[in-house]
């Protein structure tokens, strides 16, 4: 007999198993864009031929009305102390005393007038913060550089300004 060989027929299976995963939705993170604070040299002056109220026209004007906080701040503590020590000398000529109450008063309306101007330099910060500094309030137009430069506190255009003070007169004279 002859010798027959077995062959074994190899067989491959697939698996057609195929396992669905679960579609999972990636929420992103919102990306944090960290800014980094614009340095401006001391001798910086806004230009025209730069975009109105860029981030370097706010430092500097941020710069610029910090550092007049401070003064005021700096005079009207040394004027209030310094008033204070005027108070315990009394003189016995009258028309001293009168002099002296005027000079106390004037200085005390000066001291309120740097107030005021104290608490419009601190709303201006605010409008930086917020990017409305440099446009009016009633028109939403630019104020421009040069009537900033010359008052950094202004809230209006130089229209919008005398339309606000002819109102404020006519309702004074009533």
């Amino acid at each position: 007999m002859p010798k027959t060989s077995k062959v074994k027929k190899k067989t491959s299976k697939i698996k057609s198993k195929t396992k669905s995963k679960p579609k999972i939705k990636v929420i992103s993170k919102p990306k944090i864009v960290v800014k980094t604070p614009i340095k401006i040299s001391k001798n910086y002056i806004p230009k025209d031929n730069e975009k109105y109220m860029c981030e370097k026209h706010k430092v500097f004007f941020r710069i610029k009305l910090q550092d007049w906080r401070k003064e005021l701040v700096k005079a009207n503590n040394e004027a209030l102390y310094n008033g204070s020590m005027d108070d315990n000398s009394i003189s016995a000529d009258i028309v001293d005393q009168a002099s002296s109450y005027t000079d106390k008063n004037v200085e005390m309306k000066a001291i309120n007038r740097q107030i005021k101007l104290i608490s419009e330099i601190d709303k201006a910060l605010i409008r930086i913060k917020d990017d409305t500094y440099g446009y009016c309030l009633d028109t939403a137009e630019p104020i421009g550089l040069k009537r900033l430069m010359a008052r950094p506190v202004a809230k209006y255009t130089i229209a919008a300004q005398e339309k606000h003070e002819k109102n404020e007169k006519v309702h004074a004279d009533d």
